[in-house]
């Protein structure tokens, strides 16, 4: 397929790249960094992180908005991402602090000493001072780069392959899912892990070699890559759901034994997409916690793949430009309501604090969206450029009510 008739069929692509460019455009001209200052170091960090939000929302949307596939683990993908980068940071920057502070010595430390202190101090929290295996390439940003992308992917192409082919559907493979995520933050809380247990990775906003450069401009490079990726990852994400491949994903949403019938092997659509979009999620979480400076198993925890089908659901799954206004949306006003921001509401015998209530009003959210407007926030662009669902009249010819009617089949 041609850029050409990808964009032909998808106007929105144009549309949100030109939005993406601008918005980043102006962050950067009101940044601290490289303009009038209007926006703080700690907000361009929000909004970077934001960006990197909307990308795993894609990959939600592509799985489960376009395939129907309820994953309630892909943030678990994410979360191994930011694993994967911040071991390489905390090793260099660790790494930095170690030679520097032997500098002085008369006799230099060998580099079998400066490995010995390097693992002493970034270990030392949990009870040890050896690296373990899964550190043997944290030295070196190029493998774990790879590792970025290839240890999400292997364990969605494992994970997926095992349950796709038993024909775990529906809130089964939903379940499967969760417990996944569930087994692995479990496992990273413990210090045996090789990922410091509970303490998780900090210290990963401090690039190596970089001390000179301030976090003002740190904030505004990782905020265009965010946007790059994100700008990247959209145009992938529409190139997939377009043509032949994206109608047998929402066919696969829609009527998987119809589907299957036709002669499709759904497995192997199944598994791509579940795969591929652990690799998204997983560049996504590469990006995010260098700008939030620590990552711990909790962010893994299965609470943080829920909330991602919530954003999702109230941007209106089954649309791109959907899923990436659900996250920013819900992430940039999660952060007024938790940040204090919103003052208390005295009602006399008691006071809704909305750092506390946030999350019922999130809830409550998403039960009125799902109830009311089913297409979510995107649907009001539907309104707006008329993009409408056809009508539907006379009977269904197929077995789903929902399936191709006799008045669509005549168009």
């Amino acid at each position: 397929m041609t850029d050409r008739s990808l964009f032909a069929k998808n106007p929105s692509v144009l549309i949100f790249l030109a939005c993406l460019g601008m918005f980043t455009l102006g962050v950067t001209v009101f940044s601290e960094a490289f303009g009038s200052g209007l926006i703080s170091t700690s907000f361009v960090k929000t909004l970077g992180k934001t960006l990197c939000l909307c990308l795993i929302a894609l990959a939600m949307d592509l799985v489960w908005g376009y395939t129907g596939i309820l994953s309630l683990g892909h943030f678990a993908f994410f979360g191994i991402g930011g694993y994967m980068i911040g071991m390489w940071l905390m090793y260099e920057r660790t790494r930095d602090i170690i030679v520097t502070s032997m500098a002085g010595q008369e006799i230099p430390p060998t580099e079998s000493e400066i490995t010995a202190a390097i693992g002493n101090q970034i270990f030392g929290v949990v009870g040890s001072s050896e690296f373990p295996a899964i550190w043997a390439f944290s030295h070196s940003l190029t493998l774990q780069l790879i590792l970025v992308v290839a240890v999400p992917g292997l364990l969605a192409l494992v994970f997926g392959w095992l349950a796709f082919r038993s024909r775990v559907t529906g809130v089964y493979l939903s379940i499967l899912t969760q417990a996944m995520t569930l087994a692995l933050a479990l496992y990273l809380f413990q210090n045996d892990s090789g990922l410091r247990g509970n303490n998780g990775l900090s210290g990963l906003q401090n690039l190596p070699g970089l001390d000179e450069v301030p976090q003002s401009v740190v904030s505004v490079w990782f905020l265009w890559a965010s946007a790059a990726a994100l700008g990247l990852g959209y145009v992938f994400s529409a190139w997939v759901v377009s043509g032949k491949f994206g109608s047998v994903l929402r066919g696969i949403r829609d009527d998987e034994a119809r589907v299957r019938f036709l002669g499709y092997s759904v497995e192997a659509y199944k598994l791509f997409i579940f795969t591929i979009t652990a690799v998204i999620a997983g560049i996504a979480g590469a990006l995010y916690y260098p700008q939030a400076g620590i990552i711990n198993p909790a962010e893994i925890a299965p609470i943080a793949s829920i909330y991602l089908a919530v954003w999702v659901a109230i941007g209106g799954r089954g649309r791109l430009y959907g899923a990436v206004i659900g996250a920013a949306f819900v992430s940039l006003v999660s952060s007024w309501f938790t940040g204090g921001q919103v003052p208390s509401i005295p009602l006399g015998f008691y006071t809704i604090d909305w750092v506390d209530w946030w999350l019922v009003l999130l809830g409550f959210s998403f039960v009125m969206v799902t109830l009311f407007a089913p297409r979510g926030i995107g649907g009001l662009f539907d309104l707006w450029t008329g993009h409408m669902a056809p009508a539907r009249h006379g009977q269904d010819l197929g077995p789903d009510a929902g399936s191709l009617q006799e008045q669509e089949a005549d168009q």
